[in-house]
């Protein structure tokens, strides 16, 4: 039996579907992270200076994990989004260290996955 060497079409319709809805759901989360980092007051005028200053200190910890938060989405999202190209060019699922199809179970998981775990793990970048 040949060795299959790309997912069919309504393999790659399926992982397109699972990958669009991966993108809403991520670009929903991305835009509420914005929106939470937009809005820096929070209508603490009659606090106590010592407890202001306090609150201002969680105030940015939160702004910052908030921030990396949004940046970790933002890149979710064009991972994501170079996968729906990778698609449109038939060459989804093909691992770039091997040439070998990633695993469907895997792809699933990580949709955007561009290597096979064998390869990852011999990755010495990962």
């Amino acid at each position: 039996m040949p060795e299959i060497t790309r997912y069919s079409d309504e393999e790659l319709e399926e992982f397109r579907q699972l990958i669009l809805a991966k993108i809403e759901k991520a670009q929903g989360i991305y835009d509420e992270l914005c929106s939470i980092l937009r809005n820096d007051g929070n209508g603490d005028n009659d606090t106590a200076h010592t407890f202001k200053t306090l609150e201002e200190g969680a105030n940015v910890f939160e702004r910052e994990a908030n921030a990396r938060l949004a940046e970790r989405q933002l890149s979710l999202i064009n991972h994501l989004k170079a996968a729906l190209i990778r698609i449109e060019n038939k060459t989804y699922g093909i691992c770039r260290a091997t040439g070998k199809l990633i695993p469907k179970e895997r792809l699933r998981v990580v949709p955007h996955a561009t290597l096979s775990v064998e390869a990852k793990n011999n990755d010495p970048n990962h």
